[in-house]
């Protein structure tokens, strides 16, 4: 594999890099688009809000100047809706939010032609290294055993389950200590 070129971004930089986020999410949920909640407008729609939080990053990788993948989340503020939705009880403590202690990495995506080569690895470590907050949470779908267990090699570990959505499917929050 050429050597992968890894961009981070600010919120700033959406109008810059919107069509290309778009472009990757549309090729890795090409099977899932005509669900809604999967729909591209959808995704467009959640990946606004995370430009809005205080905090938005973005870790962007490019092969021969082609966007092949993408992580990026914001950081959690006081109030967050992040943790209301988690059906698994956990101290208060883990989830309480100062809006400085925990990064939520909200999308991390690779194109298939870029899978198992380390790619998405070295987007995550790209978005995180150098983060100020102690810790970062994200999502992954139950239905995605694999993925989990990526995650787990890691260091993440599961907190809890989560439907963030109505119309959402399940989720497993897990937690990286930085």
């Amino acid at each position: 594999m050429t050597e992968l070129e890894i961009q981070r971004r600010g919120a700033g930089d959406l109008d810059e890099i919107r069509l290309q986020l778009l472009a990757v999410y549309a090729e890795v949920y090409r099977n899932r688009l005509d669900e809604e909640f999967h729909s591209i407008e959808r995704f467009d729609e959640r990946l606004g809000w995370n430009t809005e939080v205080p905090g938005f990053a973005a870790a962007v990788g490019y092969l021969d100047k082609t966007p092949v993948g993408y992580a990026f989340g914001c950081v959690l503020q006081q109030g967050t809706n992040w943790w209301k939705s988690l059906r698994t009880p956990v101290p208060e403590a883990e989830i309480a939010e100062t809006g400085a202690r925990t990064f939520a990495l909200s999308e991390l995506m690779v194109v298939e032609s870029v899978r198992g080569t380390g790619a998405a690895r070295q987007i995550h470590d790209a978005l995180v290294r150098d983060r100020a907050e102690e810790r970062v949470t994200l999502l992954v779908e139950r239905d995605h055993p694999r993925v989990h267990a990526r995650y787990e090699e890691w260091g993440y570990r599961q907190m809890g389950e989560v439907v963030p959505f109505p119309d959402a499917p399940v989720y497993d929050a897990m937690l990286l200590k930085l």
